[in-house]
């Protein structure tokens, strides 16, 4: 059986990891975990350290779409979250992959010009 290298051995990641991960401040979490509370929940470990999972994070990258990619404010996430959670998550897949090819076509686009 060969070695995956691929494969991501860490299990939870702390408040800081996170907060670096999406470029906001562990405060900003913090006050997340307060608006959200049904769904950011991070474990606590002794003296309150927070340790969050990836399923954690995904639910931490579905708040920051809402309110840092499309402009929303608390109350409207919170209510998109409250009726349509899947639908919600299902298109921050979409526009993720759909960024994703157009990052991969404009470098196309600039390798083609280059020729």
């Amino acid at each position: 059986m060969a070695l995956n290298t691929e494969k991501n051995l860490k299990k939870y990641y702390n408040i800081g990891e996170v907060a670096d991960q999406f470029g906001v401040a562990t405060s900003v979490l913090r006050y997340w975990e307060k608006e959200f509370p049904t769904l950011i929940k991070p474990q606590k470990a002794g003296r309150s350290i927070r340790q969050y999972t990836e399923e954690d994070i995904e639910d931490v990258r579905l708040v920051y779409n809402l309110l840092k990619v499309r402009g929303m404010k608390i109350a409207a996430a919170r209510e998109i979250l409250s009726k349509n959670k899947d639908g919600a998550a299902d298109t921050m897949k979409v526009i993720n992959k759909l960024q994703s090819i157009r990052e991969e076509l404009v470098g196309i686009r600039k390798e083609i010009d280059q020729l």
